[in-house]
């Protein structure tokens, strides 16, 4: 089968998950931890005010305990200010910038349950006449945990999945009386039947924002004629791509497609003809690339792509010039006007890759784009691979005075003296 006849073959991530059924809140990796991150930092401001109201209520009960409950020891206050104030204070101070993102959610898994499990102590030393009011404040936790703390609904579960299973344990032992446990343990589940509902609901919606959200950004950011990125995107995107890669010492490389007489393609056939030409010219690009995380391809302008590769050895980066060569030669375009044969063909040039932090990010394109000419200079339908650090040097020559004519016939003899680096 053709790329271009491969069914949705330029659908996006995103819109094959909305496509798809999401009902069980989890998306494919990496869409499931960007939609995590995403979150976390929505909801910052949010959770820290949360566990502002918590603090207030926390004070609360306690000024309403001492009035009204009246204790038989001193365990609730031990209960209170030893493990529910400190475990406050550390999900407050896990809300900081410097330790949000990391921090947080693991406090919270710790902390929600243990200040559950202290409200449950509590109620064991509360008289038995005002167990249910000390109980009761279970339900509040529970709810607060659902719709407060900026959790996902499987960590909101599985925080009330142990109170609730320390109450029947509480309720096992004698600690409270069978019928008021029984009591409070059936009102807990209910009230984690609403909560867990109401939370599957918000998340839900919250999840169905997200996808749309990332769809409408990638409509903005890809061209509408090939479902490539667009060209601005593209250099945003490469710039901080390159910045990182050169940092961490990943290689990096830049390849540069052209449709070899694509003018004549649309004098020739029309330009509906030349639009669907591209369609399937950048199907067969992408396809020869492969997937890749942080790779890029974009449509760089009229006929011509871009694209970026990292991590790629040397014959990697010559064997995905050549693949993408000889896949655009397997569409087998009619195209009688071309001088180079009877179908569309294209013409490569590539960057060997480089780790070079020094050498700024269009200056390899450059090098890319010189690259592209020595390969339309050789005759087309065939790709040149360069090495920017061997050619970089020459691309300052048009600005010293020397003309453009004698700069290419001096970047076509650095091009020559490469072994191995030119391929039909």
């Amino acid at each position: 089968m053709a790329v271009a006849d491969t069914p949705l073959a330029d659908e996006s991530s995103t819109a094959q998950v909305q496509r798809r059924d999401y009902r069980w809140l989890r998306f494919p990796e990496p869409l499931e931890r960007q939609y995590r991150e995403d979150h976390r930092a929505n909801t910052h401001g949010f959770v820290r005010m949360s566990l502002v109201v918590a603090f207030i209520t926390f004070t609360g009960f306690a000024l309403i305990d001492h009035w009204v409950i009246n204790a038989v020891n001193h365990t609730p206050d031990l209960v209170r200010y030893g493990l529910q104030l400190p475990i406050l204070v550390i999900c407050m101070l896990a809300t900081g910038r410097r330790f949000y993102l990391r921090w947080h959610e693991p406090a919270i898994m710790v902390g929600a349950p243990l200040f559950g499990v202290g409200t449950i102590i509590m109620t064991c030393y509360a008289p038995v006449a005002n167990i249910p009011l000390t109980g009761a404040r279970l339900l509040l936790v529970s709810f607060f945990i659902y719709f407060m703390l900026g959790l996902r609904l499987r960590n909101a579960l599985f925080c009330n999945f142990l109170i609730v299973i320390c109450l029947v344990v509480t309720e096992s032992l004698g600690l409270i009386p069978a019928a008021i446990g029984t009591y409070l343990t059936f009102a807990l589940l209910c009230a984690n039947i609403i909560g867990g509902s109401g939370a599957y609901a918000l998340e839900l919606a919250n999840r169905t924002a997200f996808l749309d959200r990332l769809s409408l950004e990638e409509m903005a950011a890809r061209d509408g004629l090939t479902r490539l990125l667009n060209r601005q995107t593209f250099e945003f995107r490469a710039r901080n791509l390159w910045r990182t890669a050169t940092t961490l010492r990943r290689p990096v490389s830049v390849l540069m497609i052209d449709v070899d007489y694509f003018k004549r393609f649309n004098d020739h056939y029309g330009h509906q003809a030349g639009d669907e030409c591209l369609r399937r010219v950048a199907a067969a690009v992408r396809d020869a690339i492969g997937p890749g995380r942080d790779e890029l391809v974009a449509r760089y302008g009229g006929e011509e792509i871009i694209a970026l590769l990292i991590d790629r050895s040397a014959v990697d980066v010559e064997a995905v010039a050549r693949r993408i060569v000889e896949h655009i030669g397997l569409q087998a375009i009619p195209h009688q006007a071309s001088i180079v044969g009877e179908t569309v063909s294209v013409s490569v040039g590539a960057t060997m890759p480089s780790t070079d932090a020094s050498m700024p990010f269009n200056v390899l394109a450059n090098v890319a784009d010189k690259a592209l000419y020595t390969a339309k200079h050789q005759g087309r339908n065939r790709c040149v691979v360069l090495d920017p650090e061997l050619v970089s040097g020459n691309l300052a020559l048009e600005s010293e005075g020397i003309t453009r004519p004698e700069a290419r016939a001096l970047l076509q003899r650095d091009a020559d003296s490469l072994h191995g680096t030119a391929a039909v």
